[in-house]
């Protein structure tokens, strides 16, 4: 059996961008993408996101920009956060495979470092142009109940395994919480 780290993500999570970005660095290692919906995450979990607090917002702020600076990660908080990630979240689904990674560091990039709003369908359709894909076939897809249904599952069954947050990496069974958690997770990964 192949060692991975599965990594849960969502777009509007300035963590799970910063992990993103120290993840792309490393060289063979198996990563699981595993797209979750984090408000949804957030209400099964009963948890107020650090967005809705003005405290942890200010700290949140702060925070992404000393560990951006930190890690040399081109960081720049989006003043339109938080949005709805919905369509782009499902739309991770529904990406064909060779693109998927392009569109990840499309969706993370324009969010996280260019300040796009990325919940505005001509900013989606920039995106889409931009990692070659059909921007019909992905709004006609995005649609499709199964779809939902399977983001919907996939953020369910995070909340089954004790995932309440993003990014979140699971190694061997066990939970990383946190994109400053990289690193004991790669600690499991290699053991």
């Amino acid at each position: 059996m192949t060692k991975s780290i599965d990594f849960y993500f969502d777009f509007i999570s300035p963590y799970s961008y910063l992990a993103y970005k120290k993840i792309d660095k490393l060289r063979e290692i198996n990563i699981n993408y595993k797209p979750i919906l984090l408000g949804g995450l957030h209400k099964l979990g009963g948890i107020t996101a650090p967005a809705f607090n003005e405290r942890k917002m200010k700290n949140m702020k702060n925070d992404c920009e000393l560990v951006a600076k930190k890690n040399n990660i081109q960081f720049k908080w989006n003043v339109k956060f938080p949005i709805n990630s919905l369509s782009l979240m499902r739309g991770y689904l529904v990406v064909e495979p060779e693109l998927k990674k392009e569109y990840f560091n499309n969706c993370f990039e324009s969010y996280w470092k260019n300040n796009i709003d990325i919940s505005i369908e001509k900013n989606i359709k920039k995106i889409l142009q931009n990692s070659k894909i059909n921007e019909i076939n992905f709004f006609k897809k995005i649609s499709f109940e199964k779809v939902k249904e399977d983001l919907k599952e996939l953020t369910n069954t995070a909340f089954k395994n004790d995932i309440f947050g993003a990014p979140t990496f699971v190694v061997n069974g066990k939970i990383f919480w946190g994109q400053d958690r990289l690193d004991y997770a790669l600690d499991e990964y290699y053991s």
